[in-house]
């Protein structure tokens, strides 16, 4: 590859990226879709490595280059329509509304709700998402914590920390995860061995914050939600799926997105028998309509990925990314480069700072892979806008969680940040 760092095209490259990534920072601000700038960086970074290999007289190669960025984007975006889908059609059948209906008529205490409502988030992130979690509990925190702001907003900092914390240790918990795995830099079980340093992430701020959660219990709420018809069915297709995907890679060495798309014809002929018995039986709610799932997906999201994706490819192919590896890995070594990588992605994206690492492709041990999926994983959770489930509680909560109340506890999300730093050193010594 031609080294462009210092070249026209390089410099005028990286000034989009910066503007772009800028406009995607303020998206509240100005409210463009944080997709929108991002595509229009990625096209115009390679219409600019197109320009300048052409001029070098070496054109013929940037369709390599691209192609291969290609291919990794349409495994991701092919992954996750699927698991959106899911995630989507399971909450059509009610089926998180039965669970938030079960947790507010439990009758429990402030401090029980509040460390039952994190253990969940933690698990159910590896599951499902961050986001997607984060925006359940939440419910049952400010459907509970109505006349207890200070429970609303120490409920939400621990749900945001727990979810964060439970997406790291499994390659469906989050973005990140499922790029390291689809790279092929860890196998599926490998990302156990950060479950207990993911658990003491959560668990070292989860106990300070116990002491700052009202004591009293709040009245029990009682609402009786019935999950539509197949929902039962949804879940064990959706559990059928992830074995199915898991299966493909690892007996296979078929691509798990592969897998995932037969779980995605699983759902369809599902959808296609209780439409059939909904209409047989005049049963509304148990008609599924599979193809609307798929519409509800979030496309500003899936189109942020490839933006980001072919913008940070392209700063590769230019040669920035390897001017970085040598500072950061070479320099400082792994095991601090991941370390800051991770504390950076309270204000940067970790998307992209893992695909970076990723496209980098520094020499590593798995000790140091599962570090960095650690730290790029629960390093967001630092700042309420670090991560998806921040952002979104920000935006459901509205004045009981906020930038500045997280903040106050950014201490001791940080205690817990390089606590679980030093668990997974000890633990997974035999890693590196």
């Amino acid at each position: 590859m031609l080294d462009l760092t210092s070249h026209w095209a390089g410099i005028l490259s990286l000034v989009i990226f910066v503007a772009a990534y800028i406009l995607v920072v303020f998206e509240e601000a100005t409210h463009l879709r944080k997709s929108k700038p991002v595509m229009l960086a990625a096209g115009l970074i390679w219409l600019l490595i197109g320009l300048a290999y052409a001029i070098a007289g070496r054109g013929e190669e940037t369709y390599e280059l691209s192609a291969h960025i290609i291919e990794e984007y349409g495994e991701l975006f092919l992954f996750l329509l699927v698991a959106i889908t899911y995630v989507n059609t399971l909450e059509e059948r009610r089926g998180f509304e039965v669970l938030r209906a079960k947790l507010v008529s439990m009758g429990l205490s402030y401090r029980s709700l509040f460390l039952l409502t994190g253990m969940l988030a933690f698990f159910l992130s590896g599951i499902l998402d961050n986001l997607t979690t984060a925006l359940v509990m939440g419910t049952v925190v400010m459907a509970l914590g109505s006349h207890s702001p200070r429970f609303v907003t120490i409920g939400c900092i621990s749900i945001v920390v727990a979810a964060n914390a439970g997406g790291a240790f499994t390659p469906f918990g989050d973005i990140t995860t499922l790029m390291v795995w689809q790279k092929g830099k860890l196998d599926f079980f490998e990302f156990f061995a950060i479950l207990i340093p993911s658990l003491v992430n959560w668990a070292v701020p989860a106990a300070i914050l116990f002491f700052a959660v009202p004591k009293g219990t709040p009245a029990a709420q009682t609402e009786t939600i019935r999950a539509k018809p197949g929902a039962l069915g949804v879940a064990i297709l959706f559990a059928a799926t992830i074995v199915t995907a898991v299966s493909f890679k690892n007996f296979l060495n078929l691509p798990p997105a592969l897998g995932m798309m037969l779980g995605l014809g699983y759902l369809q002929i599902w959808s296609y028998v209780l439409k059939q018995k909904g209409t047989r039986w005049r049963d509304d709610d148990m008609v599924l309509d599979s193809f609307h799932q798929i519409q509800r997906v979030e496309w500003d999201t899936l189109l942020f990925f490839f933006g980001i994706i072919f913008a940070v490819g392209g700063l590769g192919v230019l040669g920035y990314l390897t001017l970085a590896s040598e500072l950061l890995y070479t320099d400082l070594g792994p095991t601090a480069a991941n370390i800051i990588i991770g504390a950076l992605s309270a204000i940067v994206d970790n998307i992209p700072l893992m695909f970076a690492v990723l496209t980098m492709d520094p020499a590593m041990s798995h000790g140091e892979w599962l570090l960095i999926t650690l730290t790029c994983g629960v390093g967001g959770s630092m700042l309420a806008i670090g991560s998806a489930a921040g952002v979104a509680l920000m935006g459901q909560a509205k004045g009981a969680y906020t930038f500045m109340a997280h903040l106050k506890w950014t201490w001791a999300i940080a205690l817990g940040y390089f606590a679980s730093i030093g668990a997974h050193l000890f633990i997974n010594a035999h890693h590196f």
